[in-house]
C-alpha cells in the first residue's frame, strides 16, 4: 500500500502501546493496541479507527471477537462476559441489536431478535429449570402472542403484556384439561370455559386445531410468532453494551471502556407466570376419580361435563356446569343469531372485509400526511379563520403515489383534514406528543375494527395500543361538530378536568364514485392497565334503557335499567365530580345538545371473598392500621351510630400523592392535576392497589369507590335488616355522544313518543330538561354517603 510503513512499536504519552501497520501517522492495516489498564485490541484498522475484524480482551476477562466499525462493536460477533455468559449475534454501535443467541451464566438461553440491548421481536427463551417460551417480546419482556411451556407439562398459548399473561388464551394442563379464557396481569380475569381431561366437545377440537402441539409440548401458533427456520439454521449475530468512549490515538486513541453486561435472567418474570396459580382452580372442580402420586388429576374418560366460569383477579366468582349436548345446542343457536346479525346493514356496511381494510389504510395514510405537515408549523394561538369547513388540508392519494404522497396498496382516495391548527393545539393542550399520536394510529400494527355498541350504525376502530377510538360520523354530526368546535375549544381550555370526550382529529375520505366517509379521533376512556369488568352507558332516561339478558356478553355495554349498584365515594372526590358534570352539562345545554351519556367503566377489586355479606357492627374487626399522614383506608358506607352494618374494604388504599411514584406520561383520556380527598385531610392523593401498583387519581380516571348492591331475599327468609353486597371498585367515566342537536327531527320524535309513554322517560327531551334529569339520575347513582340511604 502506498505511503504505508510498518512500525514495530509506538508508545504514547498516556502509556498506551500500538504495534502494527501505519499509514502516515494513523494506524492502518493490521495492528495490536494495548491500553494502560491492560485491555487490548488486535485486528484491522482503517485511518486510525478499529474497522474490520478484530478481537478485544478486557482486564475483567470479558472478550469480544467479530466485526468492528469506527471504533464500535458493529456487525456480527461473539462476546463472552466475565460471569461466563456468552452472546453470539448482531451488534449495532456497541449494543446487541438484530438476531442473536445468548446463554446466561445460570444456563438460561435466549435466541431471537434484540433491539437496543434487550429482547424485542420474535424469540425463544429457555430457563434452566425446563420452562420455555416461544413468541413475541417488547422492551425485554414477553409481550404479544406467545406460547409458554412449563416443566410440569402445563402450557399456555395466548397473549402477553409486560411479562404477564394478558388477554385471551388457552391454558392446557398436563393431564389434558383445557381452559379457554382471559387473563389480566397473569391472573384469570373474566369469563372462560374449562374442559376436563377426556372432553370430546366439538368446540374444543375446533379451537385446538389452530394449535398443533407435538410430542415435546411445543406448539405452532396460528399467527406466526416463531423464529424463521432459516434464521435459526444460520443465526445472525447480535449483542450488548460497550465502549462508551470512542478510541483514538494522540487525541484520537483514548481510554477503552468496558462493555456493559445484562446478565440478569428472567427468573423474576417466570415467577409471575407460575402455573401453580392455574392449578388451584383447575384441581378444585375436575370431577376427580383419583389422584396420581405426582399430584396430577385424572378425569373419567366418559366425562361430558364442561365448566363455564367467571373470574375476577384470579378469584372464582361463578361456575356453571353444562354437558356437551347443551353446549352444542347453544353454539348452534349462537351461530344462527350471528348469521342474522350479518344481514343487518349499517350506512358503512359495505365496507366490510377488503373495503374496510382499505378504509383503515386510507385513514392511516391521511393522518400520517396531515400530522406530519402541520407539526413543523410554529405554534400560535388559533384564530377565527382556523375554524369552520373552509379551514382544511386537502390531498389526493393515488394508488401509484405522487410527488407528495407515497404509493400504497389501497384504492385511490381524496383526503380532507378539518381545522388542522385547532386540533394540533388541542393535542398540545391534552399533552399528546405528535410522534406518539402517529405511531399509535399509523404504526405497522394497524387498527382493530370493533362492532358498534349502539344503534348509530357507526364503524369503530381501536388503535393497537388501545389509546384511541376512531368513529365514523354522519354528515349531520359533522355539521354539529364544526359548529360547536370553537366553543368546545374554549371549554376544554378553561376546564382541564372536563369529562367531555377528548377529540384529536376530524377527517373525511372520499372514495371513487363520490362516496364520503367522515371520521373523528377520540381518546379511549377505558385505556388502562386495569381490566374493565363492567361497562354502562347512562343517559338518565328509562324508556327502552335495558339490555336483553340473552344478548349480554363479557364486553357488552349495559344501560340505565341494568345498573343495580350505588357508588359511594370520598366526599371531596364526589364534590369535584358533580361540580364538573354540572359545568359540562351547562356547556352542552348552551349548544342545544341532547342524547349524551355518561360512559362508566368498573374495575372490581377482588378481596379473599368477593361476595361479602355484611355482618353486625360488633363482629367487625378494624382494618390493618396505617399511619394517618401516609395512607387512609376508604371509609365504610355509613356510620355505626346509625345502626347500619359496616365492612372494612380490603382492595383499595388512598395514599398521599407522590409524583415520583406514579407515571407522568399522560394518557389520551387523562388531563389535569391530582384530586384532593377529604378522607386524607384534603390533600392530593394516589390510589394504591395491593399487588398491582400505584395510580394517580384524576377526575374520571382511577377514581376509587365502594359499589353497594342490595341482596334480594325470599319472603320466607327475609329479615328486618336489609343486606347488601359491597365491592371495592375503581371507576373510569366520561361524557360521550355529544353531537346530537335537539332539532326538528328530535322534536317530532319527542311528540310521537310522548303519546305512547311517559314524556319524562324518553331520551328525546329539550336540552334543559335533559341536563337536569341527567344530573338527578347520576346523584342517585353516586349518592352522598352522609345522606339517608
Amino acid at each position: 500500500m502506498e505511503n504505508s510503513e510498518r512500525l514495530k512499536e509506538k508508545t504514547f504519552l498516556n502509556g498506551d502501546i500500538y504495534l502494527g501497520d501505519f499509514w502516515g501517522m494513523l494506524p492502518h492495516g493490521k495492528g495490536k493496541y494495548t491500553w494502560s489498564d491492560g485491555t487490548f485490541y488486535e485486528g484491522d484498522w482503517e485511518e486510525g479507527k478499529m474497522t474490520g475484524k478484530g478481537r478485544i480482551i478486557w482486564l475483567s476477562g470479558a472478550t469480544y471477537e467479530g466485526d468492528v466499525s469506527g471504533g464500535h462493536l458493529h456487525g456480527h460477533g461473539n462476546f463472552s462476559g466475565p460471569d461466563g455468559s456468552v452472546y453470539t449475534g448482531a451488534w449495532r454501535m456497541n449494543i446487541q441489536h438484530g438476531f442473536g443467541r445468548k446463554q446466561y451464566c445460570n444456563s438460561d438461553i435466549y435466541e431471537g431478535s434484540w433491539k437496543e440491548g434487550v429482547h424485542d421481536g420474535s424469540g425463544s427463551y429457555s430457563w434452566n429449570n425446563g420452562n420455555t417460551y416461544i413468541g413475541n417480546w417488547k422492551a425485554g419482556k414477553m409481550c404479544g402472542r406467545g406460547l409458554m411451556k412449563w416443566a410440569n407439562g402445563d402450557l399456555f398459548d395466548g397473549f402477553w403484556s409486560d411479562g404477564f399473561r394478558q388477554g385471551s388464551g388457552i391454558y392446557r394442563f398436563s393431564d389434558g384439561g383445557y381452559y379457554f379464557g382471559t387473563w389480566t396481569r397473569g391472573l384469570k380475569d373474566g369469563k372462560g370455559t374449562f374442559y376436563p381431561a377426556g372432553s370430546k366437545h366439538a368446540s374444543l377440537k375446533r379451537l385446538c386445531s389452530s394449535r398443533s402441539y407435538n410430542g415435546d409440548g411445543k406448539g405452532v401458533l396460528s399467527q406466526s410468532v416463531l423464529l424463521n427456520p432459516e434464521e435459526c439454521r444460520t443465526p445472525k449475530p447480535s449483542v450488548k453494551r460497550s465502549l462508551s468512549e470512542k478510541i483514538s490515538i494522540d487525541g484520537f486513541l483514548r481510554n477503552s471502556s468496558r462493555i456493559a453486561r445484562r446478565t440478569t435472567s428472567l427468573h423474576e418474570e417466570l415467577s409471575l407466570c407460575d402455573p401453580a396459580r392455574e392449578c388451584i382452580s383447575h384441581d378444585a372442580s375436575c370431577m376427580l376419580s383419583n389422584t396420581s402420586d405426582e399430584g396430577q388429576c385424572e378425569v373419567k374418560e366418559n366425562s361430558t361435563l364442561i365448566y363455564e366460569r367467571e373470574y375476577m383477579q384470579g378469584v372464582l366468582l361463578k361456575e356453571r356446569i353444562r354437558n356437551n349436548a347443551e353446549l352444542s345446542h347453544r353454539s348452534k343457536q349462537k351461530s344462527k343469531f350471528h348469521m342474522k346479525e350479518v344481514k343487518k346493514k349499517s350506512f358503512v356496511g359495505n365496507f366490510k372485509g377488503r373495503r374496510s381494510y382499505c378504509l383503515m389504510l386510507n385513514l392511516q395514510l391521511g393522518i400520517r400526511y396531515t400530522v406530519g405537515k402541520i407539526t413543523p408549523v410554529p405554534m400560535r394561538e388559533v384564530r377565527s379563520s382556523d375554524f369552520g369547513n373552509r379551514a382544511r388540508i386537502r390531498m389526493y392519494f393515488p394508488r401509484k403515489g405522487s410527488q407528495f404522497t407515497p404509493p400504497h396498496y389501497s384504492i385511490d382516495f381524496h383526503w380532507k383534514d378539518y381545522c388542522p391548527m385547532v386540533f394540533r393545539n388541542l393535542r398540545e393542550m391534552f399533552k399528546l406528543d405528535a410522534a406518539d399520536y402517529m405511531m399509535s394510529i399509523c404504526g405497522d400494527d394497524g387498527l382493530t375494527e370493533l362492532s358498534s355498541p349502539g344503534k348509530s350504525g357507526s364503524l369503530f376502530y381501536l388503535s393497537h395500543d388501545d389509546r384511541f377510538v376512531i368513529k365514523t360520523l354522519k354528515r349531520s354530526e359533522l355539521k354539529v361538530f364544526l359548529k360547536m368546535l370553537p366553543y368546545y375549544y374554549n371549554h376544554v381550555g378553561e376546564h382541564e378536568n372536563t369529562l367531555i370526550t377528548k377529540f384529536f382529529g376530524l377527517h373525511r375520505i372520499t372514495l371513487r364514485g363520490g362516496r364520503k366517509v367522515r371520521f373523528v379521533v377520540m381518546g379511549n376512556m377505558f385505556c388502562t392497565e386495569l381490566r374493565i369488568h363492567r361497562r354502562y352507558d347512562l343517559k338518565g332516561s328509562s324508556h327502552g334503557r335495558y339490555t336483553d339478558k340473552d344478548k349480554i356478553g363479557e364486553n357488552t355495554t349495559l344501560k340505565d335499567l341494568d345498573l343495580s349498584y350505588e357508588f359511594y365515594m370520598d366526599k371531596s372526590l364526589r364534590e369535584s365530580l358533580f361540580k364538573q358534570i354540572s359545568l359540562d352539562c351547562k356547556f352542552l345545554e348552551s349548544q342545544n345538545i341532547i342524547d349524551y351519556s355518561l360512559l362508566l367503566g368498573l374495575h372490581f377489586r377482588a378481596p379473599e371473598d368477593l361476595k361479602v355479606l355484611l355482618e353486625p357492627p360488633n363482629t367487625i374487626h378494624n382494618p390493618e392500621s396505617l399511619p394517618a399522614d401516609d395512607a387512609h383506608v376508604l371509609l365504610p358506607l355509613s356510620a355505626t351510630s346509625q345502626g347500619e352494618p359496616l365492612i372494612p374494604p380490603k382492595g383499595l388504599l388512598l395514599v398521599t400523592h407522590e409524583p415520583s411514584f406514579v407515571s407522568s406520561v399522560p394518557g389520551p383520556h387523562i388531563r389535569g392535576s391530582a384530586l384532593r380527598a377529604f378522607s386524607v385531610g384534603d390533600r392530593e392523593v394516589d390510589l394504591f392497589l395491593p399487588e398491582t401498583g400505584r395510580l394517580q387519581v384524576q377526575l374520571g380516571v382511577n377514581m376509587p369507590a365502594q359499589a353497594s348492591q342490595k341482596i334480594i331475599q325470599d319472603e320466607a327468609t327475609s329479615m328486618e335488616v336489609e343486606l347488601f353486597e359491597v365491592y371495592d371498585v375503581v371507576l373510569y367515566l366520561g361524557m360521550i355522544d355529544i353531537l346530537q342537536e335537539y332539532n326538528l327531527k328530535k322534536k317530532v320524535e319527542h311528540a310521537y313518543k310522548s303519546l305512547r309513554c311517559d314524556p319524562l322517560s324518553i331520551s328525546a327531551v329539550e336540552p334543559k330538561l335533559y341536563s337536569k334529569r341527567f344530573i338527578n339520575f347520576l346523584e342517585k347513582v353516586f349518592p352522598d354517603k352522609y345522606e339517608e340511604r
